[in-house]
């Protein structure tokens, strides 16, 4: 059921993209900003951000002088933010990649200092999925890399409206959510410093999310 709901959002957005190609703008969202200055404070030299869409706050980091690599499912979302960090003239600092969330990272092991996923994990995403790309997440950053998500949570006005899909997902609006409880946040921490989780709003209705920010462990972990 997931794997269909998951191909259908995947067609969703890439229809949505298409339509509405700066459905965003090119602002940088208030996490990202946030997540600049964490990178910057750790001396961060790369970011790997998940979800991407077309781009506003890759092009933040950007600007930020932050090589960036940007990845998302939408091929049409990436097209537009290449051709718009060539028209900024950092085109030489962002790489981009049509990439699934369920799929590994393409990446290698320790190659990036801080990655950014704003509202990616709390897509049509099972628990057990999500579990799988904080630990891709953890596999790519370096010992003390820093990851900053923001999810939509159980306190939202639309947590229990619409489909219910099952693993607290729930599709209103054309639009398929998981909602976090502060459990599954606690959860996805395990093994890592959970330095801090942010409440906030954003947008109309509004939603309510959190903004997470955790990091690895300063010396890897010993084989099993």
């Amino acid at each position: 059921m997931l794997e269909e709901l998951h191909g259908a959002q995947r067609k969703h957005w890439q229809s949505v993209y298409t339509a509405h190609p700066e459905m965003y703008g090119w602002r940088p969202s208030e996490p990202a900003r946030y997540a600049a200055e964490v990178f910057s404070a750790s001396r961060a030299g790369s970011v790997l951000e998940l979800g991407a869409g077309h781009g506003r706050d890759s092009l933040h980091f950007a600007r930020e002088g932050f090589p960036v690599h940007a990845t998302d499912f939408s091929g049409t979302a990436l097209d537009r933010l290449r051709a718009q960090a060539s028209h900024e003239g950092v085109a030489e600092q962002v790489r981009t990649t049509v990439h699934d969330a369920r799929d590994p990272l393409p990446l290698p092991d320790a190659s990036v200092d801080g990655v950014f996923a704003h509202m990616l994990l709390c897509m049509a995403l099972s628990t057990q999925e999500i579990r799988a790309v904080v630990a891709e997440v953890e596999r790519v950053l370096r010992p003390g890399g820093t990851l900053v998500y923001t999810v939509r949570n159980t306190s939202d006005a639309h947590y229990g409206v619409g489909t219910a899909h099952g693993d607290d997902i729930y599709e209103h609006g054309g639009f398929a959510v998981h909602f976090f409880s502060r459990e599954l946040v606690d959860d996805l921490a395990r093994g890592w410093r959970l330095r801090e989780v942010h409440s906030f709003s954003e947008g109309e209705l509004p939603r309510r999310l959190w903004r997470i920010t955790q990091t690895t462990p300063r010396h890897p972990r010993p084989a099993s």
